[in-house]
């Protein structure tokens, strides 16, 4: 299936790229932010995005400012929200009459879930981690999950068990002291990428159909 291009406004002035993927009879919405050092068009987000369609979940992805002009050094944590709302907006225009969720890969997942934090997110019914970045590599600890005690929406955190920026037994607690509005979906010896080694004896896209049939069964 082949997504259809759009412009999305941000507030200020500026505008970025967003392509929207709505299979027939779709159930759900799913917005998808993508991650630090990548762009909507990223192939991992192209993935998702099809893969979603194929269990009847349309998606809008859409690009951070920074990546829309090219660069490389993600916006500052308020104009992302910006660009988070702005999609979330768009994706409520495009399918009036679908369930509404947000979330996106690891950064831009992080992004939506700061944004739900500090106001709430418009018709957004909860939000979906793939990847979420908890610490950065090698530097273990929670602090980034400090603003999730303040998202009152259900949550669903898809997770490789060897992720480098996602300790699981952090991320365990952490979704553990979320309570009833958390869950915690895990790939066996995926990684960050949800990528697995040849030795495992899994491929990279058992894992993927793995982790959407989660997220869908969740948002359905």
């Amino acid at each position: 299936m082949e997504a259809r291009p759009l412009t999305i406004a941000v507030s200020g002035g500026e505008a970025v790229s967003g392509l929207w993927l709505g299979p027939p009879h779709a159930r759900a919405c799913l917005t998808l932010a993508h991650g630090a050092g990548a762009n909507m068009a990223h192939k991992g987000m192209e993935a998702i995005a099809q893969g979603l369609a194929a269990r009847g979940v349309a998606s809008l992805r859409y690009n951070f400012l920074y990546a829309e002009r090219g660069a490389k050094r993600p916006d500052p944590a308020p104009v992302t929200h910006q660009a988070v709302r702005a999609a979330i907006d768009q994706a409520g225009k495009l399918a009036p009459n679908l369930r509404l969720f947000a979330g996106g890969r690891s950064f831009g997942g992080r992004m939506t879930s700061q944004a739900q934090a500090l106001a709430p997110l418009a018709n957004v019914e909860g939000l979906v981690f793939f990847a979420f970045p908890l610490h950065p590599a090698g530097k273990p600890g929670i602090e980034r999950a400090a603003h999730l005690s303040e998202v009152k929406i259900p949550m669903l955190f898809l997770q490789g068990a060897n992720d480098a920026l996602a300790e699981l037994a952090l991320l365990q607690g952490v979704v553990e002291r979320l309570g009833q509005r958390a869950r915690l979906q895990v790939s066996e010896h995926a990684d960050h990428a949800f990528h697995v080694g040849a030795k495992t004896g899994r491929k990279d896209g058992e894992v993927l159909a793995e982790i959407l049939d989660a997220a869908v069964g969740w948002m359905k």
